[in-house]
């Protein structure tokens, strides 16, 4: 290992977790990939390799949505000797119909990969940042957390959450050197809307309510090192936020007729 800070980056294969790679890389840091396809992480880390000298690369294949992988990832950082000083909770994804006919368990999983996986990796790893003085840790939420909509009963609430750790975790910390920031884009220009099968509302939307990977990522960073607790990413996301977060607006949308 050589002396620059290192960040490990779930979901690191594709979109934001990807960008957040390559941005961290080429600000200096060596990079721990994690994802479930190891050989897409592979890619990318030859990738990164090749393109800033001297970035050392560890990819580790995990399933976030498994109860043991959160300690697996765990394991595989101390076992290699690495420590982490950026920590940036991406993985993600649209999550089954709550009330569809899927089993518990799969539901059970989404929450595993959504919210007590990101809880597990701050348990294991902020504790070594407190004591060294200094970490940096982005949870990627969303928009879609900041206030509650139907037929969102599983992603929508599982990034409130993210905020809510995020909040509690860097109030608890600022003070020894570690920053918490509950990254909260709103729609970019990524494949999750593919994966999700939501292509047809990319098509019908707008193009200025979308933003790159690449700005919301610088934002994100910007935003953990100024020691933002909550950050919403995108200029127009800024401006609608405290619209949607006023009391009269709140009472329009979640009133009961």
């Amino acid at each position: 290992m050589t002396d620059r800070l290192t960040a490990l980056i779930t979901g690191a294969s594709a979109g934001l977790g990807k960008e957040f790679a390559r941005q961290l890389a080429a600000a200096g840091c060596n990079l721990i990939l994690v994802a479930r396809r190891v050989d897409r992480l592979q890619d990318s880390a030859a990738h990164f390799r090749e393109q800033f000298r001297g970035v050392e690369v560890l990819c580790i294949e995990a399933d976030l949505s498994r109860a043991e992988a959160p300690e697996h990832i765990y394991t595989v950082v101390r076992d290699h000797g690495w420590q982490v000083d950026y920590l940036v909770n991406n993985a993600g994804a649209a999550g089954p119909d709550f009330f569809g006919h899927q089993p518990w368990a799969d539901h059970l999983a989404y929450l595993r990969l959504m919210q007590t996986s990101v809880a597990e990796l701050c348990y294991r790893f902020i504790p070594a940042m407190v004591e060294r003085g200094f970490g940096r840790v982005i949870n990627v939420s969303s928009v879609s957390g900041r206030m509650a909509a139907a037929n969102s009963c599983h992603y929508g609430p599982t990034k409130t959450y993210l905020i809510a750790l995020s909040e509690a975790l860097g109030l608890s910390v600022r003070a020894r050197g570690v920053h918490v920031t509950a990254l909260c884009p709103g729609f970019t220009h990524t494949d999750f809307h593919a994966t999700a099968g939501l292509d047809e509302l990319k098509r019908s939307t707008p193009s200025l309510i979308w933003y790159s990977a690449g700005t919301v990522v610088r934002e994100g960073l910007r935003a953990v090192e100024k020691g933002r607790l909550v950050y919403v990413s995108g200029r127009l996301y800024r401006w609608l936020d405290p619209l949607l977060q006023s009391v009269w607006t709140r009472w329009f949308f979640l009133r009961v007729d």
